[in-house]
């Protein structure tokens, strides 16, 4: 995880619904996700609701609107952010270069990658692009495939990114897993 400082970053990005009223791509998906967005676990929804008590924590999120991925894992954040009052200030990848390449994924820019950071702007976790059970087709799809001018790598993505929506389901199936993978990280800061 990168140690810049994000302070300077805190106050500088979209608000969660100034993102959502800028997207031009993924809106109706992402809109979907948001509206349909519910607590699976009392207990769950329980921890981010006592995370209110703090005022220590702030979240910026490295997102795009033309990628699937934030479309269906943001709209979690949001939620989950709303639960804990913890401020949300959501960076373009696009006008974040300097920031995105802190925080690489394989040596690529994905996102969407969440940070939650204290109050001076040090970084504490960082959770993205996706759920650990659909990003390990894709460490396992980079470690076969490593070669993208290979004849036959567009194809291979093809199919790995079948099986990545195969592994996030229908609706809202992945909302549960997204809440518990960010609370796993919350419990430990």
């Amino acid at each position: 995880m990168s140690t810049s400082n994000l302070k300077s970053k805190f106050g500088t990005g979209l608000s969660p619904q100034g993102f959502i009223d800028s997207m031009e791509k993924n809106k109706e998906t992402f809109e979907a996700g948001y509206r349909d967005f519910t607590w699976k676990k009392d207990e769950d929804r329980l921890f981010f609701e006592n995370l209110r008590l703090r005022n220590d924590l702030r979240t910026v999120i490295l997102a795009a609107d033309w990628c699937g991925d934030v479309a269906r894992n943001v709209p979690v954040v949001f939620r989950v952010m709303e639960t804990a009052d913890i401020p949300v200030d959501v960076l373009i990848l696009e006008q974040n270069f300097d920031l995105m390449d802190e925080y690489l994924t394989m040596g690529g820019r994905s996102v969407p990658i969440v940070i939650i950071a204290n109050a001076e702007g040090e970084p504490l976790l960082q959770w993205g692009p996706r759920p650990e059970k659909v990003q390990e087709l894709m460490r396992k799809f980079k470690a076969e495939n490593p070669d993208r001018e290979a004849a036959d790598y567009a194809d291979n993505m093809k199919v790995v990114r079948e099986q990545m929506m195969e592994r996030y389901g229908e609706g809202t199936s992945i909302h549960e897993v997204i809440v518990h993978e960010l609370r796993t990280l919350l419990s430990e800061v």
